[in-house]
């Protein structure tokens, strides 16, 4: 019988306060790669998780439905039998986790092999024919508002409404590119019989690639990860299963070694979507590319666009990549619903771009501006950089500029080192608690700034959104518990937990099994010097904006863990706590009387009802006239920045002389600056730290806040 190697990795000993005592896992000589795999996330999720869930009947069926979602997530290959076919395994696999045969995995995974062929063939025959745009009729395309198909034929007829429907999408797209041209002398003018035929035949190339993928390249060990993924993130968002390829490429990320465009990609619900914004890259520079940005088509300079929809993430990378200097255009639909061509030099993520960096906004006050991309630590070299101390560097430089006020930017900032946001805090109190930590044992332990020193004492202003996260959450609310700080923005999104990465193949070693992969796994919680946990609810502005990336946070996923709190730490607040409510109350009524922001609220709520809509046209006039309303009514959203007055914001002198030498960094400084010329939510930010400056410091009315 083989043994698990019980090697426990110092990290998981010193966070979790406990070993993983590994049993006997499987009843076969020898187990497959799969079941040892099980085993240990089994074990590894009851023994090291944070707050393990009990893995019983319940917890197996909502990871069965969960994969299933994953494998059908539009219902268009199971059936209603079949669904009801696997309830009998549906609650086997808590038990595979602890070394049953892997009934659940091994029966879904011939199903769904068998309805993917099915469907393969009736794609094709469906798109053979035109469609009849004149009949009225409706499609529902989201999938909780609808049920598996009853029969065969129930399924065909789902398949053949929304193929109607990309085929009218695609269908009415080419007809107004043909309007457009109608003008161009010597050209010849298409009929709509014409672009009709064309229009399915897109949509067969897209379904084409699409059913290539889930027939030759989603494999049985691909559908494997998606069911162990199904089952580690149903124990909480933010713990993840990663075969051996997938680890590979999050190590190559975490160096930050990136190449491209600089975007993360993920697939969702058959569309090519933005993870994230890779800092420093082209993507970034840039800065029209924006997280949850679908990619629609994908060309190389001038060449035809490539459609991408059905592509696999690894897929659309391919395409995506491309040679450094070299042009790729984007056709992007926008969170804001809007459709554009994004054209990106590609780039080598250039890490200068990473770090801290400051600007002086000159206006009614001289402002010093810090943006800080994320919470960066070396930790493999000990003179590498570190957040804390380059944003204690940019605040020195800023003092120097007599700068009357610092607004420190957290917005999409996704965390990063703890042992940094604790430092920094520091630099803006004396001392005390900034965040409590706590692991799935043992008491609460308080990480404290210890050096009673403070670098800067006046006005300061924290500027956070949704995707600000983790450590950026830790920073916003302690300056917020010591009223240090006003924090401005929307709530933030709510990750109140620390991972560590936790390598399989450290606890089992079979050289012919092969390489396992690795699990991230949830171990420890953060909590607020007051007490309350950052986890779920985030931190709530005191100057609340608008934010049209609403509702994308931890609170959207059932399985995130629960806000609570412990008793709150002892600490003394800020000898002159922020006039939030005067604050709050001068900004409410600029916003109220914003243009700028009625638009953007007003796009918000457009963009709220059409995602609310159920059911969508199938004839083509009724559809063109919806989406000329829609159209019109995102279009406002464009003429946003063009109601904001312009900010003059320029970098240090010192800055500029340090460039002097390097002309792409001082052209992509450039870009950096104007980028923000035109941000509504910085311009509202100046705003309000004018009024800090009135209400809190009076005597620094055009003096430096060097305190």
């Amino acid at each position: 019988m083989r043994r698990m190697k019980v090697i426990i990795p110092v990290a998981l000993l010193t966070i979790s306060m406990g070993v993983l005592a590994f049993s006997k896992l499987h009843k076969e000589d020898p187990p497959g790669r799969y079941e040892v795999i099980m085993g240990l996330v089994g074990q590894i999720l009851t023994q090291g998780h944070y707050q393990p869930k009990e893995i019983n009947d319940a917890y197996s069926k909502e990871v069965f439905d969960k994969y299933l979602k994953s494998l059908d997530s539009e219902k268009k290959f199971f059936l209603k039998s079949d669904i009801k076919g696997l309830e009998s395994v549906s609650t086997h696999i808590d038990d595979e986790l602890q070394g049953a045969p892997l009934d659940c995995f091994n029966a879904i995974n011939a199903i769904i092999k068998q309805r993917v062929t099915e469907a393969a063939s009736i794609y094709p025959e469906l798109l053979s024919k035109p469609f009849d745009f004149a009949k009225e009729e409706k499609v529902v395309l989201d999938p909780d508002k609808i049920d598996y198909p009853e029969s065969l034929e129930e399924r065909k007829e789902a398949w053949r409404k929304v193929l109607k429907y990309r085929t009218l999408e695609k269908l009415t797209e080419l007809q107004e590119t043909r309007d457009k041209q109608k003008d161009k002398a010597g050209e010849k003018i298409k009929t709509d019989a014409e672009l009709e035929v064309e229009a399915r035949a897109k949509v067969k190339t897209v379904y084409d690639r699409y059913f290539d993928r889930l027939k030759n390249r989603q494999d049985d060990n691909e559908r494997f990860s998606m069911f162990i993924n199904a089952i580690t993130t149903t124990m909480d968002p933010h713990t993840d299963f990663f075969p051996p390829a997938e680890k590979r490429a999050f190590e190559e990320q975490m160096a930050g070694k990136f190449f491209g465009i600089g975007a993360q990609l993920k697939e969702e619900d058959g569309k090519i979507k933005i993870a994230s914004i890779v800092t420093g890259s082209a993507s970034w520079k840039d800065g029209r590319l924006k997280a949850n940005d679908a990619i629609l088509k994908v060309a190389q300079g001038d060449k035809e666009p490539v459609d991408i929809t059905g592509y696999a993430v690894e897929d659309a990378v391919k395409v995506i990549r491309g040679s450094k200097g070299s042009i790729v255009k984007l056709t992007v639909k926008s969170v804001d619903g809007t459709v554009k061509v994004i054209d990106i030099t590609r780039d080598e993520v250039v890490l200068d771009d990473t770090f801290a960096k400051s600007a002086i906004i000159n206006g009614q006050h001289k402002l010093g501006y810090i943006y800080l991309p994320e919470f960066y630590a070396d930790f493999n070299d000990r003179n590498g950089a570190r957040c804390a101390e380059d944003v204690a560097k940019e605040i020195t430089k800023l003092k120097a500029e007599n700068v009357e006020g610092i607004i420190l930017d957290l917005r999409f900032n996704g965390g990063g080192s703890l042992q940094d946001v604790v430092q920094m805090a520091g630099l803006f109190i004396p001392e005390g608690p900034i965040v409590q930590v706590k692991s799935r044992s043992g008491d609460p332990m308080v990480l404290r700034d210890r050096d009673k020193s403070v670098q800067y004492g006046g006005p300061l202003a924290i500027m956070v959104n949704e995707y600000s996260a983790s450590a950026s959450e830790i920073m916003a609310a302690a300056m917020q518990d010591y009223k240090r700080a006003v924090i401005i923005g929307s709530n933030t999104f709510g990750k109140g937990t620390v991972q560590r990465m936790l390598n399989l193949d450290d606890f089992y070693s079979n050289k012919e099994i092969g390489a396992l992969g690795a699990i991230k796994l949830t171990q420890q919680k953060f909590y607020r010097a007051n007490g309350g946990s950052t986890q779920l609810k985030g931190v709530a502005s005191d100057i609340q904006l608008p934010d049209p990336y609403y509702e994308v946070a931890e609170r959207k996923d059932a399985d995130a863990l629960a806000w609570d709190e412990i008793p709150k730490a002892s600490f003394t607040p800020w000898y002159d706590p922020v006039p939030v409510e005067a604050l709050k109350r001068n900004s409410e009524k600029r916003i109220a009387s914003s243009e700028a922001f009625k638009m953007m609220n007003d796009n918000i709520t457009t963009l709220k009802k059409l995602e609310s809509q159920e059911a969508y046209s199938l004839n083509q006039q009724t559809y063109k006239a919806e989406q000329k309303s829609n159209s019109n009514a995102l279009k406002r959203y464009d003429a946003v920045n063009e109601k904001v007055k312009e900010l003059n914001i320029v970098s240090l002198k010192t800055d500029l002389d340090r460039l002097a030498a390097d002309s792409a960094k001082l052209a992509r400084n450039k870009d950096w600056l104007k980028f923000r010329q035109k941000d509504i939510y910085l311009d509202e930010a100046v705003n309000v730290m004018n009024d800090l400056i009135a209400l809190s410091y009076p005597k620094l009315q055009g003096k430096p806040a060097n305190k």
